[in-house]
């Protein structure tokens, strides 16, 4: 395994708390799960991985609705081989649409449909607080059996918290240092937002404000830290602590693959998570790097439709068959 560096950097610099920001799922929804694909870094294929997710689960004969949450800067629907819809997220958010059901496109893709994003519209790049719980309380009254969020760059709370909320959150890296260092702290940043936005843990938020701080002068620099400190003040709380560190499940997915070094990066990294951050990530599988993805992308067609036999397109499904704990024996067909 490679030997790999913990690089510490300022996390951000407007993590607070949004107080009665919750993310609850109603009974009624169709809903099963939503699964999001963030990395902390543009470049690194999430609109790719996004779009061959939905459309390996629609193989499954799931209905799937990808929903581009990449405010300011969509591109998701290049990813299906389709033009900008007509109408995006910007609608609804804008309240051009009431409905977010009228936004949803088609793919020409049987299962999978669009909700594309709000393309360089700056009026939508920085929801508030209540139009994000809008825009979540919409999302559960869509008609389908899983959503699939791609995300944006960086670590604003935008996609912090929509990763957050999500029942499957997949980690996206390139074997490349850059690539590491965010997708490192990406995970961090979600992980002290998962604590923020739990208002259990309200009494420890000063605690969560030091740990944030790599260079803080108290010594807690890790969910151990953190822990540890947390008993001082109750043990109680500790208890609840250490079982919502153990609930936080991050799959990883190490994308163009050339070596088996590049394969082998994703146990260092998980090795690295767990030792520094206490976090357990799960390694759901490499992505080869295929030239037939290049050549998919120029002719505008989902890589998985148009070379289903494709090493991309063989790893890709059993990302998917991983994530759904399926054995990698299923055959399906579009």
């Amino acid at each position: 395994m490679q030997n790999l560096e913990i690089i510490e950097a300022p996390i951000i610099d407007n993590f607070t708390q949004p107080r009665g920001l919750t993310f609850k799922r109603p009974q009624t929804t169709r809903i099963k799960q939503t699964w999001s694909v963030g990395g902390g870094k543009g470049g690194i294929g999430k609109s790719l991985i996004a779009s061959q997710l939905a459309i390996s689960l629609a193989k499954l004969g799931h209905k799937v609705i990808a929903i581009d949450l990449d405010l300011g800067g969509a591109n998701l629907h290049t990813s299906f081989g389709i033009d900008l819809p007509r109408q995006t997220l910007a609608d609804f958010i804008l309240k051009r649409e009431n409905l977010l059901s009228h936004c949803i496109s088609h793919t020409n893709i049987p299962n999978v449909e669009l909700l594309s994003g709000a393309q360089d519209s700056l009026d939508v790049v920085n929801l508030s607080q209540t139009e994000k719980l809008r825009l979540l309380e919409n999302m559960w009254e869509l008609n389908a059996d899983y959503l699939i969020f791609d995300l944006g760059a960086g670590t604003n709370l935008n996609t912090i918290d929509f990763f957050a909320m999500s029942d499957v959150g997949f980690v996206v890296l390139l074997p490349e240092p850059t690539s590491i260092e965010n997708a490192y702290r990406f995970l961090k940043c979600v992980y002290y937002r998962r604590l923020k936005l739990n208002p259990v843990f309200e009494q420890i938020h000063p605690f969560i404000e030091i740990v944030m701080d790599p260079k803080n002068k108290e010594g807690i620099l890790t969910p151990a830290d953190l822990f540890r400190e947390t008993y001082k003040k109750s043990s109680i709380l500790a208890k609840l602590l250490e079982e919502d560190i153990a609930k936080f499940l991050p799959k990883l997915i190490v994308n163009q693959t050339r070596t088996q070094s590049d394969i082998d990066l994703g146990h260092s990294v998980k090795t690295v998570c767990k030792k520094y951050f206490d976090v357990e990530l799960e390694y759901v599988g490499p992505l080869t790097y295929d030239p037939y993805v290049w050549h998919s992308i120029r002719k505008r067609r989902p890589v998985l439709l148009e070379f289903p036999n494709a090493k991309f397109s063989e790893d890709l499904q059993k990302i998917t068959y991983n994530a759904l704990n399926k054995s990698n024996n299923i055959r399906c067909s579009l």
